[in-house]
């Protein structure tokens, strides 16, 4: 079997050339994964059947549900992907350059003039190595041990003596005669007279008696002071629209959607002069509600941003195209607050309805 080989390259490939082509290699599965992407966009576009020019299948929800599927492996596939070329382009960018080959020797220079002083006397040699020890005599014999003496023998124990007999136990003494009984003592004194003993139980309660006659009514009083007027927290209530069909380029990071029309609001709550920025300036708890009307499916999303930060119980991201997005929340606000609606997604037009409520937002107080 043959071995692979690199076809011959002149003229031979820099280091910089070789990192530039692999940079070039990346951008290149990029453009490929883009159109990937944008492949699987037009296959959703033809179940659905709002691809441009062409008539879909007429799909059933499975056959939309099991192409959304096989959308979302797909992304998912490209997702794994982007993680690889973005650590091969680090890995490249990361790259030291390496070292150069070595320039030719230059010429030996001219010789000096004679005469000249001595050098230093050269650095003395190491030592050399020491020699091998030689061999160690054999050891000697060792004498045999001397006879050990032997042990005495040990005396043996005296018998044990015999134990003598128990004694002979005693007899029982005769029980003695009882004595004469006593004459009885005289009678004692009377004592004290016991407490008062303990009260006993309650008897059974009487028949309850006939119920007297209803009184008469007594007279009216008179009428309390009216209490102080109440305060009308609706009263700080704003809306504002777009019903000018408006057509918005959407960016990923989001665009503002304008409300220029259709303005109802109060003192408190202002707009800047794009009319996408409204500042609400009283304290309180209050009730925001938007609406967004297209006229076209669209993969966007749409929510609230709260001083310029998205409001995430405000987000609406469809996982299929939409035309009609819209949410309600309960926010407490602090004097000054800014309160926008903005479109965010994947880069795209959308074109607000004509005539009507394209896009709306409404800001009401509660307390």
């Amino acid at each position: 079997m043959s071995q692979p080989s690199f076809p011959s390259i002149s003229p031979a490939l820099t280091r910089e050339d070789v990192i530039n082509q692999i940079l070039s290699s990346i951008a290149m599965e990029e453009l490929g994964l883009s159109h990937i992407i944008n492949t699987e966009g037009e296959k959703l576009q033809y179940i659905i059947g709002t691809l441009p020019g062409i008539t879909g299948p007429g799909a059933t929800v499975d056959d939309v549900l099991a192409a959304n599927d096989s959308v979302r492996n797909m992304i998912d596939a490209i997702s794994q992907n982007q993680l690889l070329y973005k650590n091969k382009m680090q890995s490249a960018l990361a790259s030291s350059e390496m070292q150069g080959p070595t320039g030719p020797t230059g010429a030996t220079g001219a010789t000096g003039p004679s005469g000249g002083p001595t050098g230093p006397t050269g650095a003395t040699g190491a030592t050399g190595a020491t020699g091998a020890a030689g061999p160690t005599g054999p050891t000697g014999d060792t004498g045999p041990a001397g006879a050990t003496g032997a042990t005495g023998a040990v005396g043996s124990d005296g018998p044990t003596g015999a134990v003598g007999p128990a004694g002979v136990t005693g007899p029982v003494g005769a029980v003695g005669a009882t004595g004469v009984t006593g004459a009885t003592g005289a009678t004692g004194p009377l004592g004290p007279t016991g407490g008062v003993g303990p009260i006993g139980p309650t008897g059974a309660a009487g028949a309850t008696g006939a119920t007297g006659a209803t009184g008469a009514t007594g007279a009216t009083g008179a009428t309390g002071p009216t209490g102080p007027t109440g305060t009308n927290v609706t009263s700080t209530a704003g809306f504002a629209a777009n019903t000018t069909g408006a057509t918005i380029s959407v960016a990923v990071a989001g665009v503002l959607v304008p409300l220029p029309s259709s303005q109802v609001l109060p003192p408190d709550i202002t707009v800047n002069g794009a009319n996408d920025t409204f500042t609400v300036n009283t304290t309180g708890r209050y009730r925001l509600s938007y609406n967004v009307n297209t006229t076209a499916a669209l993969i966007l999303g749409t929510r609230l941003l709260i001083n310029g930060t998205a409001l995430l119980q405000s987000t609406v991201v469809p996982l299929l195209s939409l035309s009609s997005f819209s949410a309600e929340v309960l926010l407490d606000v602090t004097a000054g607050t800014t309160v926008s609606l903005q479109l965010f997604g994947l880069l795209g037009t959308a074109v607000l309805l004509s005539g009507s409520a394209g896009a709306s937002l409404m800001i009401v107080r509660l307390s």
